[in-house]
């Protein structure tokens, strides 16, 4: 089954890929390595969702962020490398949280990502992962997530 139709049959829709928001590339391959910059979350309405984890947002909604934010990382692989079919692994995962000084489940919001990637990839969707708190993340979002992937 192509990665497409796994998408179709998981209804999943991928956003638009959006215009970098400074001086950056969404990608940089090196050898058989993409490096894929660091993105935020986004809601269903396409506002930006903003706040710390543990006291302006739950760490469910945490997890929802997470997966959008691994939806638009799917969209930007698609783009560069014009088939997910490409993707040989998902190699590894940063996940940052703008949480409360005291939160400590970045590894349950970050699971958000994660999983979809599971879903999505299969076990070429496993991967290496980081799940850190941040003290602040650009523009207020709740989550930033970057990616490396060894692609075809």
């Amino acid at each position: 089954m192509t990665i497409d139709a796994r998408l179709a049959e998981l209804k999943i829709e991928l956003p638009p890929v959006p215009k970098p928001a400074g001086t950056y590339v969404h990608a940089v391959r090196v050898g058989n390595l993409l490096f894929l910059s660091g993105k935020g979350p986004y809601n269903p309405d396409g506002s930006v969702p903003k706040g710390k984890v543990g006291r302006d947002v739950s760490t469910e909604e945490a997890y929802k962020h997470a997966r959008s934010v691994g939806l638009t990382q799917i969209a930007v692989l698609k783009e560069t490398l014009g088939s997910l079919d490409r993707v040989k692994r998902i190699v590894k995962v940063l996940g940052m949280v703008n949480g409360v000084p005291e939160f400590g489940d970045q590894p349950k919001v970050i699971n958000g990502c994660s999983d979809l990637f599971v879903e999505v990839f299969g076990e070429k969707g496993r991967h290496a992962r980081s799940a850190v708190g941040m003290g602040s993340l650009p523009g207020g979002i709740t989550v930033e997530i970057e990616v490396i992937v060894e692609a075809e």
